[in-house]
């Protein structure tokens, strides 16, 4: 099975909630920032922004809290951000679930801090500005969508100018922009933090779904007293005959009803399936646990 089948056959639909969440805490946010730094003549950028000296002097937090600031005082910096958190978030959401999703996108967005943090450190002539913005956040979840629909055409512009682009080739760019930014600094972009995200989400990708594999082997499932012990109480070889016979049913509906609708995932995206469709892999995903 394709990595993107395995996990759009683990997860159920969620209905995206966090991520207009997310973007409204990101406008206030913003708007807070802009009147402390305004009126209050307060010092938000050097307590609050990730910088290596505030990690030597033990200000942890700011690996969360510079996810929150953005550029003063343009808005276009919150407002990119949010439109790809709105484009980009809520289908990692409704793939993944709330829960998972905001974790993955701040997990994302900390990992990216902390590369910026080392590169900075470990590169000459890298100036320890501090690191502002949600973007490694929301590059994690482009690298996430983006490696789960590698063939999908996006529609994105370029100095205004729309164009569309296959999901994959954008995602190269992107992390191909991020590795020479990183390496070669301009236009005070934090790229190592965006590569930071970037490397996150598609580590996830690759390797989260065999990470939790792994754990659930770990797991000894407990039976309830009350549960019925008919393949254990039959003969052995009743036992494996209904164990293939229930495996032969799974393959089957699986060619027959799933295939279909993976493929119009990858050509499409989650968003173009009907109600009925999303029931059937529902259904499927009940099948595959039961294996």
């Amino acid at each position: 099975m394709a990595l993107a089948d395995r996990f759009y056959m683990r997860d159920s639909y969620h209905p995206p909630r966090v991520t207009p969440i997310l973007i409204g805490v990101l406008i206030v946010a913003f708007l807070l920032q802009c009147m402390l730094m305004f009126y209050g003549d307060v010092g938000v950028i050097d307590e609050l922004g990730l910088t290596v000296a505030g990690l030597r002097q033990g200000k942890v937090w700011q690996l969360f809290t510079f996810q929150f600031l953005h550029s003063y005082p343009w808005p276009w910096h919150v407002l990119f951000n949010c439109l790809g958190l709105y484009f980009i978030g809520r289908p990692i959401e409704e793939i993944f679930g709330s829960k998972k999703f905001l974790a993955l996108y701040l997990l994302s967005g900390t990992l990216g801090g902390l590369m910026q943090v080392a590169m900075t450190m470990l590169l000459p002539r890298h100036s320890d500005v501090p690191t502002l913005g949600a973007s490694a956040g929301v590059c994690g979840m482009l690298a996430i969508y983006c490696t789960l629909n590698p063939m999908q055409e996006l529609r994105t512009w370029m100095y205004f100018i729309p164009i569309t682009i296959r999901a994959r080739y954008l995602l190269m760019f992107v992390a191909g922009l991020s590795i020479f930014g990183t390496i070669i600094p301009f236009d005070n972009v934090a790229h190592a933090a965006h590569l930071g995200g970037i490397l996150t989400g598609i580590a996830f990708v690759r390797w989260g779904s065999k990470f939790s594999d792994w754990l659930g082997k770990l797991q000894v499932p407990r039976r309830r007293r009350d549960e019925p012990h008919t393949l254990a109480r039959s003969k052995p070889w009743r036992a494996r005959a209904a164990r293939r016979e229930q495996a032969i049913a799974s393959d089957e509906f699986i060619s027959e009803k799933v295939d279909p609708i993976l493929d119009k995932i990858a050509a499409h995206g989650l968003q173009s399936l009907t109600d009925a469709e999303r029931k059937i892999l529902e259904t499927a995903r009940k099948k595959m646990d039961k294996r």
